[in-house]
């Protein structure tokens, strides 16, 4: 019955491929432009005698093309009907044009996006915002006038009787900026410098109940606890409770926020929050960001998530500061761009001035810098204005008083309040008991005179930030976060930023791109390790084989979540710290990556075996191996090679999607002979590759087995994979080398024929069964794509360039970009070397020129892959001197000035080309994507690494790849960028179409359309019609997918030990039900336990609702994509597990939003927001 049951469903694939098989055809003769089309001269009989002849002989043609494709088919029913063991694979074959054609899926999925959750991104609730940036930014004249002793700005004057009937309150804030690596590692400071500052806080805030101090940087702070005593830590809880000590922010580092990615900003607040909450028993307020070097609108939505109420910033475009000045628009209320009924809002504190240091924060004379008591005549540092500070004495105070006043009035007139905030400090300042003593000593004196006299009309004391903010709130009549009444609104963000004159910090969006890839790889294996961990461990405990779990692997996933969350620090993850500091950075991100694969292993093998009772964990011997390794902390990954023979070796393949997933997976074996069987032992088909060690030479002994697989959200699948003679599965790739004229040996395996060309000029292309991408023969490099379906190819090209800079005084460097000016096209010495592979599963095309190896791939896959382009680059540019690489994308898309880069990859933000900028003004950070588009398509850049890119003229995106730089820029860090790696920069190139209603020519293309439409599995929304949507901000559904599986690649593990044969292995699935589409399992995070390196009963469950645009079309995603509005049921969700409680908190777990419940679990999100869930899981 069962034979018969297949045999049924494979008769029926026949006739549906066939029929669709034929439409797709005549849709190609239609439409494919390198068919001649029969017409033109001679009378009129004669032209419609050749246009039929014309047509049947191409209908003569389809039919045999069909002929074959059902021959073939056939004779796979008849190898079916002729086994009565098991389902072989029907394998996928080739078309007469040369292209595979894969056999019809067995199960069709579905597109149901609900149209309430399409309102969203239409725009329906725009902002109401006083202030948006883009606006502001196209405004301003950026003229950069001498605005007098406060250069940047303007002459501010005042009249001294305005206080009279409302005083003039100053908050004096001492601080010390520490940075968790910069000009020395981490750890260096913190014994040169931070713990004196630490350890002579404890002791100066004492002497004086009036002195006050915030600290920001949690790594540095809890490395000091580390090492105080009990004593010393009382005193400091004592601090932080009568307010004389504020910790600001509370995350592990002040991050960088242009390359940084969400799940790293999240992470590293929430690890500096639970540690403060554990350890000091606070919980932070207002937020300090001094130093990063320009401003995401990402971070005040965390912070305000996180229940802060205040934050402050400072590095924005010094015209952007001048203009918001001059209209008291510095402090604001800081609003996403979706947000509708201000939920996300909080008051931001703008300052002014140039830096952050005593002599620009006082007031806009930085030659007031008199009143830096480090400076005081004899110290180690002086003033640059030559206005060396004086003591404060009883026969200077009123003078010194005064002068320092008209400073604190002068500020004060920039803002809209009576309230002045004034910090007071610089990097690793109060270092030494003298400072400590200088600055509070002199500044008391000053702050006594001030009081003493009513006639002043002021009252200035020490303060941290939150008194300031505190006293703002209570001078306007509010509760803090309320919108103090007047101040306005604003959305966007402040990139990109310049510190004076055409000077852009907009290199540092590339500055070493080897780290900031290794970087996003790190956090994709913590998210990984992170949610295996808690759901091995839930089951354990479930099982009661917690004891025999490895629960020591929390203080590994601990350290690694403070490796990762040091990285984020604005000197580290941009690229700008001295070359030793980067190699400390480096060597902490690999130590953790293995460390982090180890965890990944451990839980895998917990969870794929089928007798829990036979788990063994052996620190010496790991039950599977790493799918690859580092050599060094600058060595790109090398993959595992997997020995066969003929007894199989298991192999354990994870993916990290909370969606299902149709991907094509690779690996590495020692023999061309293989069979890849599924955990049922049905064979799988395979795509056998060269794996090449250079670009002519096929690697000895290792092979590439590629196939195509169906893999469950967040599930581990296990496949068995053995040395056979019998590889009737196995379908070897095709290889064509362009050598264009040079005289080069090839390398070739006996198992790979390679078709050698020794000169070829002409075009070719690549094709699956949903696009062809066509190359141009001379170069290799992408020339045009043309969907299925459409009328005509899309022009999409793409070549590589090279940016000088400057022959002036001010050149590029680490942090800025100064180019010398357009960039010149990349000129190699020789010709490049083009390799053509083809296969079943994927086709690529591989270019090497001499500092660059790109490969474009095209996945045959009916799914997310296959929608797209993946495009590596390796680039090597050690012999450059002074220049920088870019990658430039040309299309005929009419996009004008406007493009879009993501924030964080969080969310979009558009941007426009300003004329009157410089160039390097015009770049912007890409942490994982940009877009360009007009009113029929869009084309979406995808990146896994952070890069600098930009929109330099209507129709392109271009990206910089790599930069090296033979000095210093003149921002403190006294070296170039002369460290490079070889560097592989990984991207997703997509195309997509804006829906439009189908114009059908008759009842077959109606009757085709459908038959595409179930064969593709693409339907409307519900079976609704969607509205074009209007250009916007949000990426389509297909487009968030694409970047979830480039950003978060599927683990394959094979089994470590090869003989005996290891215990019985099954399939994990930990979801009872999926998860709606637009949802994102940000984290699965096991919490601390009350001794620190084991963990908690409970777990952190952190998602986040996308926004996405439905006027996009929704091709084939390969998977069941269905929204629900918005709402999802934490009840049954995870298999095997029950939900003993589950309570809604703040983000960072510091406040509870409810009650904690086991019986209301059903979770509400709107689009863009993010929740964390406080689960206990039985």
């Amino acid at each position: 019955m069962k034979l018969k049951k297949q045999v049924t469903v494979c008769g029926a694939a026949i006739f549906c491929v066939a029929v669709f098989s034929l439409y797709l055809m005549l849709d190609r003769v239609q439409h494919d432009p390198a068919r001649p089309h029969s017409g033109g001269g001679g009378n009129f009989p004669r032209s419609q005698i050749s246009v039929l002849q014309n047509r049947i002989e191409q209908l003569e043609q389809l039919l045999e093309e069909n002929h074959e494709i059902i021959v073939h088919i056939k004779d796979s029913v008849l190898e079916l009907t002729a086994n009565a063991e098991g389902q072989p694979v029907v394998l996928p074959f080739h078309m007469p044009n040369g292209s595979w054609m894969l056999p019809p899926e067995s199960r069709p999925s579905f597109y149901s996006v609900a149209s309430q959750d399409c309102h969203f991104a239409l725009g329906s609730k725009a902002p109401k915002t006083d202030l948006q940036m883009l606006a502001v930014s196209e405004l301003l004249p950026y003229d950069n006038q001498d605005g007098g002793v406060w250069k940047q700005g303007f002459d501010i004057t005042y009249d001294p009787n305005e206080w009279d009937t409302e005083q003039l309150q100053v908050f004096v804030v001492p601080h010390s900026h520490n940075d968790p690596g910069w000009i020395k590692t981490f750890d260096k400071y913190y014994y040169d410098q931070t713990q004196h500052i630490l350890n002579s806080m404890v002791v100066k805030l004492q002497e004086d109940s009036r002195r006050r101090f915030i600290w920001s940087e949690i790594s540095f702070f809890s490395k000091w606890w580390d090492n105080i005593s009990a004593q010393k830590r009382a005193a400091v809880r004592r601090l932080v409770g009568n307010g004389q000590l504020e910790m600001a922010t509370g995350g592990w580092v002040m991050p960088d926020e242009a390359n940084s990615h969400y799940f790293a900003m999240i992470d590293q607040l929430i690890e500096g929050h639970q540690w403060l909450e554990k350890n000091v028993g606070v919980m932070p307020r207002s937020g300090w960001a001094v130093d990063p070097f320009g401003h995401s609108s990402t971070m005040p939505y965390l912070l305000r998530r996180a229940n802060l109420t205040s934050m402050l910033i400072q590095r924005v475009h010094y015209a952007i500061k001048k203009h918001f000045a001059a209209t008291q628009n510095l402090e604001f209320m800081w609003r996403q761009s979706w947000d509708a009924d201000s939920s996300t809002d909080i008051l931001c504190h703008m300052m002014p001035f140039y830096s952050y240091d005593v002599p620009h924060t006082c007031g806009p004379d930085p030659k007031i810098c008199q009143f830096d008591f480090k400076r005081l005549p004899g110290g180690r540092i002086n003033c640059p204005w030559k206005v060396p500070p004086k003591a404060i004495t009883s026969a200077n105070v009123a003078e010194r008083a005064l002068l320092l006043l008209d400073q604190y009035r002068k500020k004060s007139k920039l803002y809209r309040s009576k309230v002045l905030l004034v910090p007071l400090g610089d990097d690793f300042r109060y270092d030494k008991p003298q400072e400590w003593d200088a600055q509070f000593l002199n500044y008391q004196r000053l702050f006594d005179y001030l009081n003493a006299h009513p006639d002043l009309h002021v009252q200035a004391q020490f303060g941290t930030l939150s008194d300031y903010f505190d006293a703002l709130y209570k001078r306007v009549g509010i509760v803090p976060g309320m919108r103090p009444p007047g101040f306005p609104v604003l959305s966007g963000d402040f990139f990109s930023y310049a510190d004076r004159e055409d000077h852009y910090w907009t290199g540092y969006y590339t500055s070493r791109p080897f780290y900031k890839s290794m970087g996003r790889v790190l956090e994709a294996h913590l998210r990984s390790a992170e949610i295996l961990y808690s759901l091995a461990v839930s089951h354990a405990r479930h099982a009661g084989m917690d004891s025999k779990y490895p629960l020591s692997d929390y203080a590994t996933l601990t350290d690694a979540r403070r490796n990762l969350g040091l990285f984020q620090h604005h000197d580290a993850i941009t690229g700008t710290a001295k070359e030793a500091v980067v190699v400390d950075y480096g060597v902490r991100l690999l130590h953790s990556l293995a460390n982090l694969k180890r965890v990944i292993i451990n839980a895998a093998h917990y969870l794929v075996l089928g007798d829990k009772e036979t788990y063994h964990y052996d620190l010496a011997a790991p039950f599977l191996g790493p799918d690859e390794t580092r050599l060094n902390q600058d060595s790109l990954p090398e993959k595992t090679v997997i020995k066969l023979d003929t007894t199989p070796r298991f192999v354990v393949v994870f993916n990290p999607l909370e969606q299902e997933r149709l991907s094509v997976v690779s690996f590495l074996v020692n023999t061309p002979r293989i069979r890849v069987t599924n955990e049922e032992g049905q064979p799988l088909a395979a795509q056998l590759s060269a794996w090449w060690s250079s670009a002519t030479d096929m690697a000895p002994d290792v092979y590439q087995a590629s196939i195509m697989i169906r893999l469950q959200p967040l599930g581990l699948a296990v496949l068995q994979v053995s040395k056979s003679f019998d590889n009737h599965s196995t379908l070897k790739s095709s290889v064509r080398l362009f050598l264009h004229g040079r005289d080069l040996p090839v390398r070739k395996q006996k198992a790979f024929p390679a078709r050698i060309i020794p000169a070829a000029t002409e075009d070719f292309c690549l094709e699956n069964q949903q696009m062809r991408a066509c190359f141009l023969g001379p170069s290799g490099l992408l020339k045009s794509v043309h969907y299925a379906g459409e009328d005509h190819e899309r022009q999409l090209q793409n070549q590589f360039l090279v940016y000088g800079t400057r022959s002036t005084k001010d050149k590029s460097g680490a942090y800025l970009f100064l180019p010398d000016g357009e960039a010149k096209p990349y000129v190699p010495k020789d010709p490049p070397v083009i390799r053509v592979t083809e296969g079943p599963f994927f086709s690529e095309v591989a270019v090497y020129y001499q500092n660059i190896q790109e490969v474009v791939r095209l996945y045959n896959v009916p799914g997310v892959d296959g929608l797209s382009l993946e495009i590596s680059c390796l680039v090597d540019i050690r012999d450059y001197v002074n220049k920088e690489l870019a990658l430039r994308f040309s299309t005929d898309i009419d996009s004008g000035g406007t493009f879009f880069t993501d924030l964080n990859g969080f969310q979009i933000q558009p941007r426009q080309y300003l004329k009157k900028l410089p160039l390097q003004a015009n770049f912007y950070p890409m942490p994982v994507m940009a877009y360009i588009q007009d009113p029929q398509s869009r084309l979406t850049l995808q990146t896994a690494q952070a890069l600098g890119v930009s929109s330099l003229s209507s129709g392109q995106l271009e990206v910089i790849l790599d930069r090296r730089l033979m000095q210093d820029d003149n921002r403190g860090l006294g070296q170039g960028l002369k460290d490079n790696k070889r560097t592989c920069h990984h991207f997703r190139l997509l195309l997509e179409r804006r829906s439009a209603t189908p114009k059908s020519s008759g009842f077959f293309s109606k009757v085709a359309s459908m038959l595409r439409d179930w064969v593709y599995s693409g339907s409307k929304a519900n079976g609704q019609e969607v509205k074009p949507a209007q250009p916007g901000t949000f990426p389509s559904l297909l487009s968030h997918m694409t970047s979830m599986h480039l950003n978060t690649e599927v683990l394959v593990m094979p089994v470590a030990q090869e003989k005996p044969l290891p215990p019985a292995l099954r399939s994990f699935q930990p979801f009872s039900a999926p998860m709606p589409c637009d949802f994102h399992l940000v984290n699965l995070r096991t919490l601390q336990g009350e001794d620190d390196s084991l963990p908690s009963p409970e777990t952190a469950l952190i998602l986040h609702r996308k926004g996405f645009d439905c006027g996009l079309e929704a091709r084939n995603l390969g998977f069941n994509c269905t929204t629900t509005q918005g709402s999802l049921s934490l009840g049954g969700l995870f298999q095997g597990l029950e939900l003993v409680s589950m309570q809604l908190s703040s983000l960072t777990l510091m406040y509870p939003l409810g009650p904690a419940s086991s019986n209301s679990t059903v979770l509400h999100l709107d689009p863009m927001e993010i929740a964390t869930v406080r689960l206990h899981l039985g």
